[in-house]
């Protein structure tokens, strides 16, 4: 089926990847920068050329478009959806691609960082991607693979359905999120509009594998309110929230509950900023866990290592506060097993072995499932991600173009 046809992905890619859509999360508006849109924009003018009529961008930055049924049955209709913005853990501004042509395995250099090598040991992945063409950034920069890896090939599957009307599918949703790397991807997404019974993200790693499970998550803000003097003046007065602060945090456990030393379904509490003064100090937490009902557990671990801290310090309080960020999709796919079946279904067609694992993190898929459209998360061939160090393959690309294909075939075939 794909014998002669001359993917657009790795193109497409190499360009997206040129456009600055760094996500902000200390912005109040949506998007929370400009830029993401410079990235839209152009999704919906390729959208248009290659044949999706309604392409459009709405105010709040997210892309829409359609795909029509071409068949005679009343097939569900299927969204594919991957988001636009790209971390702002590291730089995504004057990113330069780099292609390797034809992996024989050993290190990556990265010419612009010669700090930043690549090196099996620590991207096992590489060790199976003998021969194909690998894609890093010059090391100055993050790639953008994650997510922009996954527009390229909604596109160019989009490109692919349109151009070849012999496939038969359903009617096709396409739509492309800002966001999500600060978890609002889906926070104004208008569902009505969206009109899909089912969808996909495209923001997985390793070529063949679904994943229809992520961590639940909470985000917890700590204000430490001490007690400030002159310094001139302070003995037996001052409780200084900075120290309080930092005595939290040296309190945390050393060898369990933290991001570096928890692996698999382990959850774990990590403090991600520190901002404030002497007088009043600021900690925000996120805390993970695949069981939603640890998370409060986790907090409470949490609590208990500040009430323990604040005894030292007797004039000075704090303010807790728990937010919840997303919930564990399992919880809405359990109910939907096919959903997952029909895309490991799809990576079998490809030739590549499907198999499934938990996400240590959360998609868009993520809020989507719990606003009634089950959402599992499919490979896009993203690797070392939110770093210098992030490369994806364009073999696996062109086999996520390949899955998404299939996966329309697979749905209009069950109808």
């Amino acid at each position: 089926m794909f014998n002669n046809y001359k993917f657009t992905c790795k193109d497409r890619f190499l360009k997206y990847v040129t456009i600055d859509t760094q996500s902000n999360p200390l912005s109040d508006t949506f998007p929370s920068t400009a830029k993401q849109k410079d990235l839209a924009k152009i999704l919906v003018e390729e959208l248009i050329e290659i044949g999706v009529k309604d392409a459009h961008m709405d105010e709040f930055g997210y892309v829409f478009g359609t795909i029509e049924s071409n068949s005679s049955k009343n097939v569900h209709v299927i969204c594919f959806c991957s988001h636009m913005d790209t971390s702002p853990d590291c730089s995504g501004k004057n990113v330069k691609p780099i292609i390797h042509k034809n992996y024989q395995g050993g290190n990556i250099n990265l010419p612009g960082n010669l700090s930043e090598i690549l090196t099996p040991e620590i991207h096992s992945e590489l060790k199976n991607q003998i021969g194909n063409d690998i894609i890093t950034s010059d090391g100055t920069t993050l790639l953008g693979a994650d997510n922009k890896a996954g527009v390229a090939e909604i596109m160019d599957a989009a490109n692919f359905l349109i151009s070849h009307p012999e496939i038969i599918h359903g009617k096709i949703r396409i739509l492309f999120t800002p966001d999500e790397e600060v978890g609002r991807g889906v926070e104004k997404l208008d569902m009505l509009k969206l009109g899909a019974n089912y969808a996909y993200t495209l923001d997985g790693d390793k070529a063949g594998c679904v994943e229809e499970e992520t961590f639940s998550a909470d985000s917890v803000i700590i204000i430490i309110n001490g007690v400030i003097t002159h310094p001139g003046s302070a003995y037996g007065k001052m409780e200084n929230a900075i120290k309080i602060a930092g005595d939290i945090i040296a309190s945390l456990p050393k060898d369990s509950l933290s991001p570096e030393t928890t692996k698999e379904k382990e959850g774990f509490i990590h403090p991600v900023s520190v901002k404030g003064g002497a007088e009043s100090t600021e900690i925000k937490f996120i805390i993970r866990d695949f069981n939603t009902s640890s998370l409060a557990e986790k907090e409470k671990i949490l609590k208990n290592i500040i009430d323990k801290v604040l005894t030292y310090y007797k004039n000075s309080t704090y303010e807790f506060k728990v937010e919840e960020s997303y919930r564990n999709m399992y919880d809405i796919i359990k109910d939907v097993p096919f959903v997952t079946e029909y895309a490991l279904e799809a990576v079998k067609r490809t030739g590549l072995k499907p198999f499934k694992k938990s996400v240590r993190g959360g998609t868009d898929g993520s809020k989507l499932s719990f606003m009634g459209l089950p959402c599992p998360n499919i490979f896009a061939g993203e690797h070392g991600i939110h770093s210098k160090q992030e490369w994806c393959s364009v073999q696996d690309m062109q086999k996520a173009v390949e899955t998404i294909v299939h996966l329309c075939m697979i749905w209009e075939e069950k109808a």
